[in-house]
Order: C-alpha cells, then structure tokens, then sequence
C-alpha cells in the first residue's frame, strides 16, 4: 500500500470536510468525524489543519475553486452568451454530480451570518473574500460588466436555492429557469465528471 504525502493528506481531509459541512453544518461537524472520514487520527488533523475553523475555510475555498475551474473549463474558447451558456450547463452538472457542493455553499453563507452576528468578524470577512473571488472572476468573463455578472450570479442562486429545497426537474418552479441550467432528467447521467 502507497503511502499519502501530508499534500495528500490535506486535500483528502479537504474533501472530507466538505462532505461533512455540508451535510451538518460548521456548528454540527465534529472534527473527529472528518478525521474518522480520512482515516486519519484527530491529533493528525490537527497537524494538518489548525483548527476546526482553518479546515471549515479549506473547504470552503475549496468550492469555490472547483466552481471557478469548472467555469473556466466550460468557458473555455467561447465568448460572450456562449461562455456564458456553457458555465451555466457546467454548474448545473456539477451540482447534479456533487449535491454537496451547493449544501456547502448554504453552509458557508450561514457561516459568514452567525460568524458576523457573533462578532467573529475573522471568519465571515475570509468566507466573503472567498465568495469574491467567484464574483471577481464572473465579472471578468463578462469583460467587466458588473450588471451582467450580478445578473448570471443571482440566476446561480436561484438553482442552487431550488436544488437544495429538492425541486424536481419537472416541478413549475422551475418553469422560468433556463432549459440548458435545470437539474437533469431522472437516470440521465452526467456526461463528466467533477470532484469537489
């Protein structure tokens, strides 16, 4: 059996982390239970990570860089409504693939909430910062245009705010939704295949 470098270690416990946040909450997710997820030691964890709050921002960084590179990739060679397409069919299929992820997101938005309301102003600024940086890169894949970049955001919101809630493909709140950004139909599986 191959050993895993510490590199290795960290992205593994990553990923456990979203998977864990995601279904429980910053406030629900025992570190021992990622740890256990891993295959890894609660002290090791700690070796890894500083603390509970240091792997929460991993894997919230995490997500937000899987989105970012499954738009680049989507986006890739094409300008203009077809980029913009294309990203919005690649993240549909990325929250067909990994549920996770859009959980996640909810969870980082909750997160920066009580973190700000409970004056952990740390924590909620790092989870803003992190989320900017989508923003950041929307807007320059809509050369600057803040309007059409807030516009294509707040449209993501909305699908991840109806698959999260577990709308149907077929159910009318999804009738003013674009066909090419709406969940899957039922046994038609992904056409690739993404990790978070």
């Amino acid at each position: 059996m191959v050993r895993m470098s510490a590199e290795e270690r960290r992205g593994s416990a990553v990923r456990a982390a979203v998977a864990e946040f995601a279904e429980r909450g910053y406030d629900g997710t025992s570190t021992e239970s990622i740890a256990r997820r891993v295959g890894v030691s609660q002290p090791y964890l700690f070796r890894l990570f500083k603390n509970k709050k240091a792997l929460f921002l991993a894997a919230a960084q995490h997500c937000v860089d899987e989105t970012r590179r499954v738009f680049r990739g989507a986006g890739e060679g094409l300008e203009g409504e077809a980029a913009v397409g294309a990203m919005g069919r690649a993240y549909q299929e990325l929250l067909a693939e990994r549920p996770e992820v859009v959980q996640m997101y909810l969870q980082i938005y909750s997160a920066a909430a009580a973190a700000k309301a409970s004056g952990d102003e740390e924590l909620a600024e790092a989870l803003r910062r992190a989320w900017a940086e989508l923003f950041d890169y929307v807007v320059e894949r809509y050369d600057g245009d803040v309007d059409e970049a807030t516009g294509f955001l707040a449209y993501g919101m909305l699908v991840n705010n109806l698959v999260a809630l577990g709308y149907p493909r077929g159910h009318r709140v999804w009738g003013g939704v674009y066909e090419e950004v709406r969940p899957p139909e039922p046994g038609a599986g992904p056409e690739r295949q993404t990790v978070c």
